[in-house]
């Protein structure tokens, strides 16, 4: 039995599809920098070797899976070259292993996380489902009908995919370190659009989508009454939402679904219309609506004293301005709190006052250090570019944490793709220590 290696295997992605092919039979090793990462959890609870980085961890007879965040001089891969081992980068083997399952991949700038989560979940009502996350959760069936993925836009990876089904959440301009601009993000999404087998489920509601040309139907849902699939009579409360979902102008069923946001509702909208689209039963649906938990760092919720804390992958405008709303619409009579990390100089750079303009949203606002990728260590702008632009702001450090204690009874938001759950790590033993 082939030995998959993963060089970086504590990448989010590559962490799922270690999971999945362990899950499946496999024999699954890995290795990545000694540093400590949430995705990481789920590969020690089953029992998955992960080493540091070493040319001595390649040997023959493997199968090695490079991440995409590792060029070919990466030392594994160069001894891999030397031995004749075989090498497969991550979308690629992602974009042939699912040709086995009836496949759904979920893109688009924001959402994909949330959504991708949502569908495995009440996918696996109906029938045996293997998923991918992009938080670093994966799950492999032996016996699976569907595979549901994540499958990211970044330098057009998800070109490598030929899907069945594709649901498209938003087009919208993020990672400027690679695409030129909102036509470059709309030519990458019309690309991935012509590879689709069976369907597209597309957001009506967004300006771009509207556009996309394929070979198969698309098929659009939203809140316009234009859509295929429509949410009306749209309730939010502190429990979630609940709506009345019409195709084609014809009432349906009847939704609720435990989450907060019109993000929220657009998903489940989403993962409603691709149900149907495959014949699965309303009241399938919506049981396993109901039993939904969510994915990691998607507004996760924790309560330590007085203080609710949540932490969010939250990392672009969009973003911000729909987890800060979500945040009023649970919490309607608390201050809300956002602690922010920026992501990349360059995202900082291009959306300075996007940024600027969702923050204020919040009742009061910290920023934190901007955190460099391995793609990119430096730019020519400082935190304090976008501490100048938003009004009752402050700078924070994990040694000036105590700040936050002044905020009794109010929802913090810890937001950012880097690490900025340190943050929310020292607020709590600080708390707690009282």
């Amino acid at each position: 039995m082939t030995l998959f290696h993963f060089t970086g295997i504590k990448g989010s992605g590559m962490s799922s599809l270690a999971q999945i092919l362990h899950d499946a039979g496999n024999k699954v090793q890995g290795s990545d920098i000694e540093k400590y990462f949430f995705t990481e959890a789920p590969l020690h609870d089953r029992g998955i070797t992960v080493l540091p980085f070493s040319a001595d961890n390649i040997q023959l007879g493997m199968t090695i899976i490079a991440g995409n965040a590792f060029k070919d001089d990466h030392e594994e891969l160069v001894r891999a070259r030397e031995l004749g081992v075989e090498i497969i980068r991550y979308h690629v083997f992602l974009g042939a292993y699912m040709e086995q399952f009836t496949s759904i991949g979920i893109t688009g700038a924001h959402g994909k996380t949330s959504t991708t989560g949502l569908a495995a979940h009440v996918l696996r009502g109906h029938a045996a489902t293997s998923f991918l996350i992009g938080d670093g959760t994966g799950s492999g069936e032996r016996a699976a009908t569907y595979f549901a993925f994540e499958a990211c836009e970044y330098r057009r990876h998800f070109l490598a995919y030929h899907p069945d089904y594709m649901i498209m959440t938003n087009i919208d301009f993020d990672h400027p370190d690679y695409f030129t601009g909102i036509d470059d993000v709309f030519s990458a999404f019309q690309s991935v659009a012509l590879q689709v087998k069976k369907a597209i489920i597309a957001c009506g509601d967004d300006e771009y989508l509207q556009k996309i040309q394929a070979n198969v139907p698309v098929v659009y849902y939203g809140f316009g009454a234009e859509n295929d699939f429509e949410a009306r009579n749209v309730v939010k409360d502190d429990t979630g939402a609940r709506f009345d979902v019409f195709v084609r102008n014809e009432f349906y069923a009847n939704f609720h679904v435990p989450l907060f946001g019109d993000h929220a509702v657009l998903n489940a909208l989403a993962v409603i219309s691709l149900c149907h689209y495959e014949g699965i039963p309303a009241a399938t649906i919506q049981d396993q609506l109901t039993s939904y938990k969510g994915v990691k760092r998607r507004f996760s919720q924790t309560e330590v004293e007085e203080y609710i804390l949540i932490d969010d992958y939250a990392h672009h405008p969009t973003e911000i301005t729909a987890t800060i709303r979500s945040a009023r619409q649970k919490f309607p009579d608390k201050e809300v709190i956002a602690i922010f990390q920026p992501h990349t100089f360059s995202r900082t750079k291009t959306f300075l006052q996007e940024f600027a303009d969702s923050l204020s949203l919040a009742d009061h606002v910290y920023l934190c250090d901007i955190f460099s990728s391995a793609r990119e260590s430096e730019g020519d702008l400082s935190i304090q570019d976008l501490s100048d632009l938003i009004p009752n702001c402050q700078l924070l450090t994990t040694d000036s944490i105590d700040v936050l204690e002044k905020h009794h009874e109010a929802v913090h938001l810890f937001m950012g793709a880097g690490d900025v759950q340190k943050f929310q790590r020292a607020f709590m033993e600080k708390i707690t220590k009282q």
